[in-house]
């Protein structure tokens, strides 16, 4: 792929947000794009054992996408269910994994509920994000429980050189309007960034369900408008104390009201509140040793209500608050190696009217990793032990080996383990839970190879995983381990440039089973596609860019027992980009141009055809 325009400002980040050692970092600038989830170091992509994708600014602000699922659709090993339309719950699997078998991070702070284990994608807004960082496979052994298929880490907007200002309003389709405005400094000794955001719809009717009972979707006849509305800030800052050591502080707040279609008793409107704050400091201890200490809270609420007109009464409240810490040693040492050690502190708070048994537990995680490079020969290797405070001891381990064929093509191989620990929900839900559930654990292997020159990059890889300890129900409708899973599937990534188009393709086949024994053994576990896939096509035409982009899924199953499927789909997305002046931007798009009616979850509904007009200004 090109160059970027956005490097020096990736790599600046990338530096900040996880120092490693001197090699680590000459290395990682030798080539486009840097990642630090993989390793919890910085390195590049091309370097990483394992499958790694970066979605830059950029390629954010060129796709258009209106929310971070739109821009996931049709990514490599991605399987994504929504349950009617923007801002409404979205769950999001990796490699065939369950939901809350993906771990989320933002700014390196870890998010979701505590009580159902999901984190909040739909309320993540998209104009605060700076790039995106997708890690597919097993990272246990770096991050611990919900690690099995993968980690999604989301940095928030930084600041850039200078005095720097943007502005962006828009509307759209369903009575869409936004308005996003940022301003940020950075000078010498520090930086500072400020941005508040604002995105409202009227929306549609999200279920077509009915009150007529079992299998009729969300159980209400409610053919109204279910709207959303989100209001964001970010600030974020870093001071330099000396050459050596630098501390920064970041806020994400998040407050939206999301309508759907619900009863009395599990409403049909809730408040939510995603918050992530946080502080780090990193000393360059020598020229090849590096100290990383990280302190935060990440909150995620949920206030449910009934309305009935202009009557609104409350249902349930879920509040989640979890306390982090972090300390990680990076040393490197001989001509290619590096060693880090860490820390990882971890306390979950639970508050519901629901009454939970138990509401707190806490974990402490420690790990090592290797990473070492021998000419054409590279080693990863990194092992944790987690000890929580109510399942005890939990060792992780993974293992990787890469070999540089020529410069441009490299082979990798890796295998690692998993685990995940029961949620609050599951121990604890009053009626719909067991106390004694086990972790489950996991157990991945990949092959890949994947090679990139000027102006292209492919990647082929091939994986298996097996999940023992599932949590599911029995036939006394008993929440118990009984189940396993046996997941195989293949991704190709590719990327050009052709006769000044840019192209891009993902591709992903999954074979995901149900290997428990019983009635549900061979079935397909429920609302994963067996094939998916992306192509983007974008070209510039003097002041105007124009762009492409098609995405598809086969059929899946919406239930455990495969009796109810949910049919293929293919979309298409239209968009147009003019610009103004040096400052000033018009972007247009349109979305779903067939008006394809499709679901991802039985009964819900998805957006049609849609339309959307922004005005946006940054300095120049």
């Amino acid at each position: 792929m090109k160059p970027s325009p956005f490097r020096p400002l990736c790599l600046a980040m990338a530096a900040a947000l996880a120092p490693a050692s001197a090699f680590a970092l000459e290395a990682a600038t030798d080539l486009d794009q840097v990642v630090v989830t993989a390793t919890r170091t910085v390195q590049s992509v091309h370097e990483s054992l394992v499958p790694v994708q970066v979605i830059d600014r950029a390629a954010i602000e060129r796709s258009q996408a209106g929310s971070l699922q739109d821009l996931l659709r049709g990514r490599a090993g991605i399987n994504l269910s929504n349950q009617g339309g923007h801002g409404k719950v979205s769950a999001l699997m990796l490699r065939g994994t369950e939901s809350d078998h993906v771990l989320m991070l933002v700014d390196g702070m870890r998010i979701g509920a505590a009580s159902n284990g999901m984190p909040a994608l739909q309320d993540i807004p998209l104009d605060q994000v700076e790039r995106i960082e997708i890690v597919r496979g097993p990272r246990s052994s770096l991050y611990g429980s919900e690690a099995i298929g993968g980690v999604i880490q989301v940095f928030t907007r930084a600041a850039g050189d200078g005095l720097r200002q943007d502005l962006r309003i828009g509307v759209g389709s369903h009575g869409l309007r936004e308005a996003n405005a940022g301003l940020s400094y950075r000078g010498q000794g520090g930086w500072v960034a400020a941005r508040a955001g604002h995105r409202e719809e009227e929306g549609f009717n999200a279920c077509r369900g009915t009150a007529a009972g079992w299998g009729a979707g969300c159980y209400v006849d409610e053919p109204d408008r279910d709207g959303h509305r989100n209001t964001s800030l970010n600030l974020r800052g870093g001071m330099k104390l000396g050459e050596d050591v630098e501390v920064q502080a970041h806020l994400l707040d998040s407050d939206s009201r999301n309508e759907y279609d619900g009863s009395v008793f599990g409403g049909n409107e809730a408040d939510n509140l995603q918050q992530v704050v946080g502080g780090r400091l990193d000393w360059r201890i020598a020229e090849r040793v590096s100290l990383q200490a990280q302190l935060g809270r990440t909150r995620d609420d949920a206030h449910g209500y009934h309305r009935d007109g202009a009557s609104r009464t409350l249902v349930n409240v879920f509040r989640t608050r979890r306390d982090l810490a972090s300390l990680q040693l990076d040393a490197g040492f001989g001509a290619d190696q590096l060693l880090s050690a860490g820390l990882d502190w971890q306390d979950d708070h639970v508050a519901s009217a629901n009454g939970f048994d138990r509401d707190r537990r806490d974990n402490l995680g420690a790990f090592v990793e290797y990473l070492g490079r021998f000419g054409a020969h590279s080693l990863q290797a990194s092992v944790r032990n987690d000890d929580n405070a109510q399942f005890g001891d939990h060792a992780t381990g993974s293992l990787g080996y890469g070999f540089d064929l020529d410069g441009t093509w490299r082979l990798a191989a890796s295998a690692g383990t998993g685990f995940k620990a029961p949620t609050f929900n599951d121990l604890y839900y009053p009626g719909f839970s067991n106390p004694l559930l086990e972790p489950e654990e996991s157990r991945s292997v990949n092959l890949g190879v994947h090679g990139q020159g000027e102006g292209w990059s492919l990647g082929v890889d091939v994986f298996q995983t097996r999940i023992d300890e599932l949590i599911g129900y029995d036939t006394g409708f008993n929440l118990v381990n009984i189940d396993r899973a046996r997941i195989r599937g293949a991704e190709l990534t590719a990327a050009t440039a052709l006769a000044g188009f840019d192209l891009a393709l993902e591709l992903s086949w999954l074979d995901p089973r149900n290997d428990s024994d019983g009635l549900n053994d061979g079935n397909w576990l429920p609302r994963r596609a067996r094939r998916t896939g992306r192509i983007d096509v974008d070209r510039r035409f003097g002041v105007f860019n124009a762009g492409l982009s098609v995405t598809g899924a086969s059929n899946r199953y919406d239930d455990v027992a495969n009796t109810t499927r949910l049919g293929g789909y293919g979309l298409v997305d239209l968009r147009l980009e003019w610009t103004l002046s040096p400052a000033w931007t018009l972007q247009a798009k349109a979305n779903n141009v067939f008006d394809r009616s499709y679901e991802t979850v039985a009964w819900y509904n998805q957006p049609g055809r849609e339309y959307a007009l922004a005005l946006q200004y940054r300095t120049p």
